[in-house]
């Protein structure tokens, strides 16, 4: 068997165990086999669907930024998306705004708006002076974002208290639902942009040799990024417009399942759809019970991890980042 089949065995065998056991964890002796039963499918399983489907989303995502920034420290949030969509529901918060449509709060509406806002913006700003280009692209997002954030801490700072923290607790990033609406208005945007990506996987492969050769091999780098760069950054948007900025997964998950199964992406993408679902589950459940019956939200422990992990990518790479 192909050593890539392997790998990408065990790593489905891991999530389904995850998958499997996590559920149960926590879960209390005393209370009743129907109150159980009643956790377990309207709280724990919608959850537990959740954060497989937005793990395996950011990691896909931070797989495309990765190969095509040429950077194993690229994430989903490179390009301001994440900020233009925080900054969607601080003013939502901000101005008090208290509708719904088809189910959707006006704080994840505002926030998606923000992040489709943002993704024209970035890439409007990117092609406006010598065409479309990487370098600019990559620095127009980190100057957004900047501004962003800091529009983001004046709405904070304007804000009364129970607002202000409101709004820092959706920054933090979370996974709490009850029931499964999250689920269905988030899937498609998971699995279209799955979907892409999966199919220009051999683009992607030669987009990391560099643009010459992708080039003589027939590829239209311009187009297959734009189409990259819309897809990720919608499902990035969705995702942090209903859950909030989790950080360091999409950077985390690529980077650990290259070391694992190779640079082909044929095999990389669905390792990292299946490893960034399990390990998104397995920080979800550590937030859960760490404190428990209080818990963490996801995004904190996430970013607990992906810190101490930045530092030693840093360290063990010895070619010059750029």
């Amino acid at each position: 068997m192909n050593p890539a089949k392997k790998v990408l065995a065990l790593i489905t065998l891991f999530t389904l165990i995850i998958l499997v056991i996590t559920p149960y964890l926590g879960l209390s002796d005393h209370l009743t086999p129907a109150i159980q039963q009643k956790i377990l499918m309207d709280i724990r399983l919608p959850r537990l669907l959740l954060a497989f489907i937005v793990g395996a989303g950011l990691a896909v995502c931070g797989l495309v930024f990765q190969a095509m920034f040429h950077n194993p420290l690229a994430t989903p949030f490179t390009l301001g998306v994440a900020s233009g969509a925080s900054l969607g529901a601080a003013l939502s918060v901000f101005l008090g705004v208290g509708f719904g449509f088809l189910g959707l709060s006006s704080t994840t509406l505002f926030a998606f708006i923000g992040a489709l806002v943002t993704i024209r913006f970035v890439y409007g700003i990117s092609c406006m002076r010598t065409g479309f280009s990487l370098h600019t692209l990559l620095l127009t997002g980190v100057a957004i974002s900047f501004f962003f954030s800091s529009l983001i801490l004046l709405i904070q700072y304007l804000n009364d208290l129970p607002d202000a923290y409101r709004l820092i607790r959706w920054l933090m990033g979370s996974l709490s639902i009850v029931g499964y609406d999250a689920i269905w208005q988030l899937l498609p945007f998971i699995v279209f942009a799955v979907a892409v990506i999966f199919y220009l996987s051999h683009e992607l492969n030669l987009l990391t040799t560099g643009d010459d050769i992708a080039l003589s091999r027939g590829v239209n780098v311009r187009k297959t990024r734009f189409l990259l760069f819309v897809t990720t950054s919608l499902c990035i948007g969705a995702i942090v417009s209903l859950c909030g900025p989790i950080g360091f997964v999409g950077m985390m998950v690529p980077h650990i399942c290259r070391l694992l199964i190779g640079q082909n992406h044929r095999w990389l993408i669905p390792a990292s759809c299946l490893f960034g679902g399990g390990f998104l589950i397995i920080c979800d459940t550590i937030g859960r019970l760490l404190i428990a019956p209080a818990e963490i939200p996801v995004g904190v422990i996430t970013t607990l991890l992906g810190g101490p992990f930045f530092l030693w990518l840093l360290i063990r790479t010895r070619t010059p980042i750029s």
